[in-house]
């Protein structure tokens, strides 16, 4: 039985450890698009996505700010979809709307509290990691 644990255990640290690896390339390429403009707000929120799942994020995004939202997958930009929802599931945003943009400014006029969920465009990538980065205006 503790053998079955330590090797689960190690199996999952491995897996952790390779999905880091994988997605740190993507994470600094995505990172260009949080320009000197932009403070990032120090979290990289990360999937490893395959097919049709999806990621999802639930953040408080504050009024009175400019937020800048950066979502990367794969070698080349726009390979990701990001969606903003509130709390109601209502669309705020979708990047799906402005040809994939890999990223997008979001001005905050009251504090809100948001699902952003980010998936794979089917037409483009079958798997990988998503990395979506945001930063505030200064």
């Amino acid at each position: 039985m503790n053998r079955t644990i330590l090797t689960t255990l190690i199996l999952a640290v491995a897996t952790s450890v390779s999905a880091q690896g994988l997605c740190e390339p993507i994470a600094a390429r995505c990172e260009q698009h949080i320009t000197a403009n932009y403070i990032p707000d120090g979290q990289f929120y990360r999937a490893l996505l395959q097919g049709d799942e999806t990621a999802t994020f639930d953040l408080t995004l504050f009024g009175g700010t400019t937020y800048r939202v950066a979502a990367c997958s794969g070698e080349t930009d726009g390979n990701l979809l990001f969606t903003v929802y509130d709390k109601q599931h209502n669309i705020l945003f979708t990047n799906k709307d402005h040809q994939n943009s890999p990223f997008w400014d979001l001005a905050v006029a009251g504090t809100i509290d948001v699902t952003m969920e980010a998936n794979l465009d089917a037409s483009k990538a079958g798997s990988g990691c998503a990395v979506l980065l945001i930063g505030f205006k200064k």
